[in-house]
């Protein structure tokens, strides 16, 4: 991704600005514009950086990652391999609790299932390779997801949206 056009733009409207200032703001607008150039290109790659965290938290357990390349950004879509899955459900769930939660910490709540279901999740559970609590933790933290409207895919199915070169 080049950065190069918005700086510009950037620079472009300064110098736009302090035509109608007259000669002093024309010269103030000079010695600015070389200086733009580097914050903006921090400015922008933060947005980016935090837009990659934000499309992180809904491709768990995939993610993306903002890279740079030389001085230009790439993005980097990571979908994890089965044998990768595990760890990853378990690193985006606890992210995403301490995200949607504010905060890292957990607390401890008695949960009473009859026998038969209990034995279901178990099986579950197993299947995905994960732990009973975080196997419960990310059906909870699905289901509110989707009873808040954030997200209407069904259970296994992924949805990419966004820009490809």
């Amino acid at each position: 991704m080049q950065l190069n056009q918005y700086i510009s733009s950037v620079q472009h409207q300064l110098e736009t600005a302090a035509e109608a200032g007259g000669p002093e703001a024309r010269a103030l607008s000079e010695r600015l514009t070389a200086a733009v150039e580097s914050t903006v290109r921090l400015v922008l790659l933060e947005a980016l950086s935090e837009a990659a965290s934000q499309i992180t938290l809904e491709l768990a357990p995939g993610s993306v990652e903002l890279r740079l390349r030389g001085r230009d950004p790439e993005f980097v879509v990571n979908i994890p391999q089965s044998g990768d899955f595990e760890a990853r459900v378990e690193q985006s769930i606890h992210s995403a609790i301490a995200e949607d939660f504010d905060g890292g910490s957990t607390s401890r709540t008695t949960l009473r299932l009859p026998d038969q279901l209990k034995q279901h999740v178990e099986e579950a559970a197993a299947k995905d390779g994960l732990s009973v609590n975080s196997w419960l933790v990310r059906a909870v933290s699905e289901s509110l997801r989707s009873a808040s409207g954030r997200t209407d895919r069904e259970p296994g199915q992924q949805t990419f949206t966004g820009w490809a070169r």
